[in-house]
């Protein structure tokens, strides 16, 4: 480590980074660390929380569990605990990742918030700026993936609202809000089980549906629907394996067109492909939805003092609101540059994509690595004096 002077001129602390830098500590960032160890190559992640996994650790709601099975889920080189079931909980995933990081020595450098990374033209290497760093390196691998910040969305009035508002990712569990009204604004996964979670204490939710959505069976035949999906692929057309995965939605769920919740013209995995919308996996909302629990809703045209207008023009009262409107990526704030750059996490394929993404990269990056040092093999070091 050494000290350099920043565009101010003020002194600041340097580190030079044999390998690549990492940034971000969540699922992307520690299997991507993982494969270029495991290809000899050194890393350093970069984390702006205090822990691994701050997303899962930090900013879900106790009740959450993976959605597909676990075989799906899992990084590279360490499978899940067979003791765990097919649809691990919040809790367990997250001490699968702590689990990974033992196993791997991965240690990331936490409390490092990014204020910008750049390439240097001149000396061939990566600036990546901290609140109290500067580190070197030559590549950049970005895993903060699409879900680093929350998405707000505008909606007239609603700061005149009296109760409280808050998004899903401070959402913990449904014994804050027991025999309250509650207006959840968003209709995906995150929106269906806030609104089951709600019903199980006794509260009243009314979830606004905006758009048209897909929602198909968590299982289908007693298999993961996405298990049942990615085995069709291999043998039929996409159109053919939509079709069949919305009739035996419509067989086992029923026509959602009739609670309010109208499909898509275009199929759930071509529209999964198209847009990264995923599908709803039911994990029981739809039968509370049937049973009056959960009230569908249209889209607000207005929050009031006391509740919201309706766009068909009903008026209703809330005790609260909860923001169930999914995250967005955050690098476009402080990344500038592409020469060495890699992203893992942000080809909308969930963690399958991630762990897929995570092998290539390594390899390339280590394929670089290794050119390097059998032809220039202490250069960074000279570069830096």
């Amino acid at each position: 480590m050494g000290s350099c002077k920043d565009e101010d001129r003020n002194e600041i602390n340097c580190l030079f980074v044999h390998g690549p830098i990492i940034i971000g500590a969540g699922p992307s960032g520690l299997a991507v660390a993982a494969c270029l160890q495991e290809n000899g190559v050194p890393s350093l992640i970069l984390e702006r929380s205090d822990c691994i996994a701050s997303l899962w650790q930090q900013k879900t709601y106790d009740r959450l569990k993976l959605h597909l099975p676990k075989q799906f889920c899992q990084l590279p080189f360490l499978n899940f605990p067979k003791n765990f079931p097919k649809y691990p909980t919040k809790h367990q995933f997250v001490s699968y990742m702590e689990s990974y990081a033992k196993h791997f020595s991965i240690e990331p450098k936490f409390k490092q918030s990014v204020l910008g990374a750049e390439f240097d033209n001149l000396t061939g290497f990566w600036m990546v700026k901290t609140q109290d760093f500067q580190y070197f390196s030559r590549w950049l691998i970005v895993a903060t993936g699409e879900n680093a910040e929350p998405v707000i969305p505008e909606i007239h009035g609603i700061e005149k609202f009296q109760g409280p508002v808050m998004h899903t990712s401070v959402y913990k569990s449904g014994s804050e809000f027991q025999k309250q009204r509650v207006l959840v604004v968003g209709c995906g996964n995150s929106g269906m089980e806030v609104s089951l979670d709600l019903c199980r204490y006794n509260a009243s939710p009314h979830m606004v549906v905006r758009n048209s959505v897909h929602i198909l069976p968590r299982e289908m035949f007693g298999v993961s629907t996405f298990s049942v999906a990615m085995a069709l692929l291999k043998w039929l057309p996409l159109g053919l394996v939509d079709k069949f995965l919305l009739m035996v939605a419509n067989f086992t769920l029923g026509n959602t067109d009739r609670l309010g919740l109208r499909r898509p013209k275009t199929g759930p995995i071509e529209l999964k492909n198209a847009t990264g919308k995923s599908p709803v996996l039911d994990v029981g909302a739809l039968s509370q939805i049937k049973a009056g629990k959960i009230k569908v809703v249209e889209g607000v045209k207005e929050i009031t003092k006391n509740g919201a207008k309706f766009m068909d023009g009903q008026e209703r009262e809330f005790d609260s609101i909860i923001l169930a409107t999914g995250y967005k990526s955050n690098v476009p704030s402080w990344l500038k540059g592409e020469n060495g750059l890699y992203a893992v996490g942000f080809t909308r394929r969930g963690l399958l994509g991630t762990s897929s993404d995570a092998v290539k990269i390594a390899r390339d990056v280590a394929d670089q690595w290794s050119m390097i040092n059998k032809i220039f093999p202490d250069i960074d070091t000279k570069l830096l004096k």
